[in-house]
């Protein structure tokens, strides 16, 4: 069946449903599930492929995340292809294991539909889930919308378990905003996804007549040692991205670097931002634009490894940097996007000033109002040439 037809046939999807096809599409072997809001449509969606026989996949309901997890490494060192999907407190539970995986060199994929941390409960879109699991070793992907949770999907499991890289991978949909939103989204047939992604080949596998130890114990001889592996990994994985990414554009005219960037090449001011956030910015990006104002929009879309290089290169000559953080961390000097963008920046060349905003917590709505506001202050900040509060709590009331 073309493409063609395929769009026909489903028309618009939401994040979640977007996430299920792809891992369908991806013919995973073992799926682990557990639900929690907003991610609990994904598994039910493949557990309908399967019953319906459109998926031949083991589908194994848990008790809890931390289970799933624990499942989805025992069926990736078997040498089979492995997905989950969790988000917020699902997330927080699997912390332990999370850690495991990446350290184990699993190559899952999980979808993380971004959920805030209680307390007090929430179940609406931030992105603390994720940060508390920014330094576990994993890859770490941020969708902008529901064709991109598609397409980096099955990007994600040719990276993954490329044999010189070897890690997990996330797949990070705002909740609600994309979980639940339906969009058109141009699919690829099961033949084209066959051809992109052929069955997974482990090196090493579970195999009772070539015994393997996975997990021993490491003092200070070794412990030291693998970390330092697991570093090599996530770094081998910053050309596989690119190169997996040009083989995707080939089929299908959709290009996925690490940054997505709008007027950056003059902008006096330029705003960073993960996630669905990125698309209202562009927008008001571009009505400032046509007014005269210079200023850029740069979209994290690999969030680990972190495309410092980059980022340094895309934020040269701007005078102004504002990072927006849907996450706060709480008695440090910035959100966690913030820390690591001015990191990547400290002793280099590009030295512009710094605002951090902290916004949408709580799945509390970011307005095109909100976002003009802060390229204005932005702005007022380059004519200025000075800080004067470096971090911004944009929408809080009080």
């Amino acid at each position: 069946m073309s493409r063609i037809l395929i769009i026909e046939k489903i028309g618009s999807m939401t994040g979640d449903e977007a996430v299920a096809y792809a891992a369908k599409q991806a013919n995973v072997d073992v799926i682990c599930a557990y639900p929690i809001t907003p991610q609990t449509i994904i598994v039910e969606r493949l557990s309908e492929y399967i019953n319906n026989g459109e998926l031949d996949s083991a589908f194994i309901p848990v008790e809890s995340e931390h289970s799933a997890l624990s499942v989805s490494i025992g069926a990736s060192l078997a040498g089979a292809r492995v997905f989950t999907a969790t988000a917020s407190q699902g997330l927080a539970l699997m912390h332990e294991i999370v850690f495991i995986a990446a350290a184990l060199r699993c190559p899952i994929v999980m979808a993380i539909a971004n959920r805030a941390l209680s307390a007090p409960i929430n179940i609406h879109a931030d992105h603390s889930d994720v940060m508390c699991e920014r330094d576990s070793g994993w890859i770490i992907f941020f969708a902008e919308n529901v064709q991109e949770a598609y397409d980096l999907t099955l990007q994600a499991f040719k990276v993954g378990e490329d044999h010189n890289v070897l890690l997990p991978v996330m797949v990070n949909l705002d909740g609600f905003v994309l979980s639940h939103c339906a969009e058109r989204v141009e699919l690829l047939s099961d033949d084209e996804v066959a051809e992109f992604l052929p069955p997974r080949e482990p090196i090493y596998s579970i195999d009772f007549e070539h015994p393997i130890t996975y997990g021993p114990l490491a003092l200070q001889n070794y412990y030291f040692e693998f970390k330092r592996q697991q570093e090599d990994a996530i770094a081998n994985s910053v050309p596989k991205i690119e190169e997996v990414a040009k083989e995707y554009e080939k089929m299908t005219g959709r290009y996925y670097p690490m940054l997505k960037c709008y007027g950056v090449e003059d902008a006096r001011a330029i705003v960073i931002g993960l996630g669905s956030t990125v698309g209202t910015l562009r927008a008001i990006a571009k009505r400032l634009r046509k007014t005269g104002e210079k200023v850029g929009v740069i979209g994290i879309r690999t969030f680990r490894p972190f495309p410092s290089e980059e980022l340094i290169k895309a934020l040269e000559g701007t005078e102004v940097v504002v990072v927006m953080d849907r996450a706060a961390s709480l008695g440090s000097t910035g959100g966690p996007l913030y820390l690591d963008v001015a990191g990547a920046l400290y002793g280099t060349g590009t030295q512009p000033l710094m605002l951090n905003v902290i916004y949408g917590l709580g799945g509390r709505d970011f307005t095109p109002t909100d976002a003009e506001h802060v390229f204005r202050l932005a702005l007022k900040t380059a004519e200025k040439g000075r800080v004067e509060k470096r971090t911004l709590w944009i929408g809080v009331r009080g």
